[in-house]
């Protein structure tokens, strides 16, 4: 890319404005263009040094290939997988995110799931709009002096450590990586196994990212550990679960429910078992869905951007 020549920038997702007008301030030339499909973005690519996307758009090997002028790929948010980050890469293609804008509406929205699915919040607006008065079916549980048992003590993970902690939950923790001892000190938490955080958590919150280590991770011999009034939420990839295991769990009752924000295919299936469940609370995925996390998300990635251009001296 020549230097001094005009930054293209292409965005084929919905994203806040603000972070749309910090680019034209910097003096690039933006093409906003939520909801541009496949055989669109393969026609336009090639014109653009900048692609900026959420979850929807894929960014495939042959968008990359096609994107002769691409020196940024962006994903506004958390998680890569779905660019192809190895051919962008190889191509001295930089992809940035832009995850931290994202942790505090993800780790409130499990602790949200963890009070619907556990008061039956869900299920009793259900009834009641229905006509039904289902208060006998309705005995939950408090989450005060339960433990809560993490997957993952990342940013969220955390996160959502310090917000069950003021609410008086224990908290026992898990990560292939061994956080900071402060960070678990900070909070009371308690690193352990995988399978002994499912035999001592009376709710468990995952908060991993997809790789080939964590697909499919949690089946049948992991659920059959867990407590029966046990409780499992999920709000970073559907596709950590071995989804025929995690039905047979809640239909056999080796756990009390589920709180699911994610699935293995986005939207499910029509008639899809777990959308049928009674113990199962659904949401479309939305950990991001906050007016705060949507501005910081895309405006934190446009900082991004921003300075690896102008670091390469291209404006």
């Amino acid at each position: 890319m020549p230097r001094g020549l005009t930054v293209k920038v292409l965005i084929t997702d919905e994203v806040d404005e603000a972070g749309v007008d910090m680019l034209r301030s910097a003096g690039f030339e933006v093409k906003y263009s939520p909801g541009m499909g496949k055989d669109e973005l393969l026609g336009v690519i090639g014109q653009y040094h900048v692609l900026i996307v959420r979850s929807r758009t894929k960014v495939t090997k042959e968008v990359i290939e096609r994107g002769r002028n691409l020196v940024v790929i962006g994903r506004s948010g958390v998680g890569l997988d779905n660019i192809d980050v190895e051919t962008a890469r190889a191509r001295g293609i930089e992809v940035v995110n832009s995850p931290e804008a994202l942790t505090n509406s993800t780790a409130e929205l499990a602790l949200g799931l963890m009070l619907a699915a556990a008061r039956k919040i869900a299920y009793t607006h259900q009834q009641l709009s229905s006509g039904k008065w289902a208060k006998e079916e309705s005995m939950g549980y408090e989450l005060y002096g339960k433990t809560l048992g993490i997957i993952g003590f990342g940013r969220i993970g955390r996160r959502l450590a310090e917000l069950a902690s003021c609410m008086g939950m224990s908290v026992l923790a898990y990560d292939v990586v061994k956080p900071p001892e402060d960070s678990l000190r900070k909070v009371g938490a308690k690193l352990v196994g995988l399978e002994d955080l499912f035999a001592g958590s009376d709710f468990i919150s995952i908060h991993v990212t997809l790789t080939p280590q964590t697909k499919g991770m949690i089946g049948e011999p992991l659920l059959r550990k867990a407590k029966r009034n046990a409780i499992i939420v999920n709000t970073s990839r559907g596709e950590v679960f071995d989804t025929q295991s995690l039905v047979k769990a809640l239909e056999s009752g080796w756990i009390a429910g589920a709180a699911l924000d994610v699935y293995d295919k986005e939207p499910p299936e029509p008639g899809s078992k777990l959308l049928t469940l009674p113990n199962v609370v659904h949401t479309p995925h939305i950990g991001a869905q906050t007016y705060e996390a949507q501005r910081k998300s895309i405006t934190m990635l446009a900082e991004k951007i921003i300075s690896i251009i102008k670091s390469k001296g291209l404006s």
